[in-house]
């Protein structure tokens, strides 16, 4: 047969990713992979080749995330892929479409456990941590497993699926035609899916009884784009929302029915709670006292079947994608004559945050010398707000705790931070992956600790030129410094010069001691839409211990009885 009527796994691999429109690849090059790396640049695909693959996965989820398609991580075999689950596992909790595809060794090898270059079961050892985990054995099922592999990360609850490729796989050839056959473009991937009518009619009656209601909002509701159903219900039935961190912005912080300024007072007396591409997980106590009242009703929006009742009763649950449900729901309750949250209910909210927001000026007031987190925020906050369309990526503890109460958002998907696990090490990832996807200038806030993880993927902003700045809050420590004279704790960090590292590639670096030069710097930086990093050096006193979520660290009962 004629080598003009061949192909092969490396090429029909790209002609998958083609036909679906996918036009992105994250990655770390190495056997076996490389050439498929090489190929995708030849066939005007966009390949961003990183330093480490857990940052590649992460930028891949992220692009999942904020485009509706299955961002693309690729990886080496064994510990490459292993390392690229940990963003897959990332990816499948926090909703985010993702597929990792990784090489792997020779089967005929491997499966008889003879020891072949980097063996590993890769298919079994990705199970637990991805909606689906498949192996291709013949070139010509590469097109059809992509397309599986698509479907089944955006469709229902979105999340990771993994593909493993045997190196002899992509290396082998195969008639050209019969390649083709498995390609295909899927149709309608994620369909919309409305709750049955006794569903929202039970769910429109409790709404409509609500004395005292609030719409709690999750990253799910941003993720589906749902950001005009959410404006028409919440804005037609006066009814008081509140944002979970990913989900700011969907509606602009500064929205007068916004209760986040007076979250736990709103948590703690609503009667009824429409629960929004949001779960009652650990960020929400899940669903119990003394965050929540015993006799709260809750109406919940999920398109997976089992979150519900996984930790209190939902009296009205809507199995259904949020935009098709809300819109129902807001057109259900017009019928009604809309939802009538009472006016003491409104004014309790109103003047709970009038008084937080007063103090909230007080502190953001201040400008001590060095730094505090709150003063460095207000800094960043307002070099931020001069550059609109800029989006927030946000790791830390107190450096995302602080954060997310003083930086306001006023459109969707601008805020990227640590979701549902609460993971240091997405902050480059996640920047690198939303510059890409995006083409908007991103502003990376990050702790020190936070940074060290995935710090080393500044020289891959710099090779790429994307319009990344990383603010570090350098305290010298994971939640704060060591004191003067003391050997080095587990939790101290040095005095780092950050700004030096990104000059040794070649980007901007700036040093800031003080809010004025901290703020200049973040506006200039952003403006520039260049690589660049500010040193932002804060108080080494400065932070607690883990953060706000100081009760969930364990500490040793003879440490605490001394």
């Amino acid at each position: 047969m004629s080598t003009q009527n061949l192909t092969d796994g490396f090429h029909a691999l790209i002609d998958a990713f083609k036909k679906n429109d996918i036009n992105n690849i994250y990655a770390v090059a190495g056997i076996p992979i490389t050439d498929v790396l090489r190929l995708a640049v030849e066939r005007e695909m966009k390949v961003i080749a990183f330093r480490h693959e857990s940052n590649a996965g992460h930028a891949a989820a992220i692009a999942g995330y904020l485009t509706q398609k299955p961002g693309i991580c690729m990886t080496v075999s064994a510990p490459g892929m292993l390392n690229g689950m940990v963003a897959l596992a990332n990816a499948t909790v926090n909703c985010f479409p993702m597929i990792l595809i990784s090489g792997s060794s020779d089967r005929a090898i491997s499966e008889l456990k003879r020891g072949d270059y980097e063996e590993l079961d890769q298919v079994n050892a990705a199970v637990p941590y991805a909606k689906l985990s498949i192996r291709v054995n013949r070139p010509e099922d590469i097109g059809l497993a992509i397309a599986r592999a698509y479907r089944v990360a955006v469709s229902g609850r979105p999340g990771g699926v993994y593909v493993d490729i045997p190196g002899e796989v992509l290396a082998t050839t195969v008639d050209k035609d019969v390649a083709e056959k498995s390609m295909f473009r899927i149709v309608d991937p994620a369909p919309a899916q409305l709750p049955g009518k006794a569903a929202l009619d039970r769910a429109i009656d409790l709404l409509a009884s609500a004395e005292r209601p609030m719409i709690l909002l999750g990253k799910g509701a941003a993720y589906a784009q749902a950001e005009n159903e959410v404006k028409d219900f919440v804005e037609s039935n006066k009814v008081p929302f509140l944002p979970m961190s990913m989900a700011k912005g969907i509606l602009p912080d500064s929205h007068e029915q916004s209760a986040a300024a007076a979250r736990s007072h709103t948590i703690g007396n609503a009667d009824v709670v429409l629960l929004c591409g949001a779960r009652l997980n650990w960020l929400l106590n899940q669903g119990q006292g003394p965050l929540w009242s015993d006799d709260t009703k809750f109406v919940h929006i999920d398109i997976e079947p089992i979150e519900m009742d996984s930790n209190r009763l939902i009296h009205a649950p809507l199995v259904g994608d949020i935009k098709s449900t809300l819109a129902a729901l807001t057109e259900g309750l017009k019928a009604k004559g809309g939802m009538k949250p009472s006016e003491e209910w409104l004014n309790s909210i109103k003047e709970r945050k009038e008084r937080n927001f007063e103090r909230m000026a007080k502190r953001l007031e201040a400008d001590p010398s060095p730094m505090n987190f709150s003063s460095a925020l207000r800094a960043v906050r307002d070099g931020f707000n001069a550059n609109p369309g800029t989006i927030l990526v946000n790791e830390g503890a107190n450096t995302l705790d602080f954060a997310r109460s003083i930086i306001d958002m006023e459109e969707p998907r601008k805020r990227l931070d640590t979701g549902t696990w609460g993971i240091m090490g997405i902050g480059m990832g996640y920047a690198i992956g939303a510059a890409v996807e995006t083409g908007e200038a991103v502003l990376a806030v990050e702790g020190d600790s936070a940074f060290g993880f995935s710090g080393m993927e500044i020289e891959t902003i710099v090779r790429y030129n994307l319009p990344v700045v990383t603010v570090i809050f350098n305290n010298s420590g994971i939640y704060r410094g060591d004191a003067p004279g003391t050997d080095p704790s587990p939790t101290g960090l040095l005095p780092a010069r950050y700004d030096k590292m990104i000059e040794a590639f070649g980007g901007v670096g700036y040093h800031a001691e003080d809010s004025a030069s901290l703020q200049k710097a973040v506006d200039e930086a952003l403006k520039a839409r260049k690589p660049a990093l500010i040193n932002a050096v804060i108080d080494p006193t400065a932070g607690t211990e883990s953060g706000n979520i100081t009760h969930l660290n364990p500490q040793s009962a003879l440490s605490k009885s001394n």
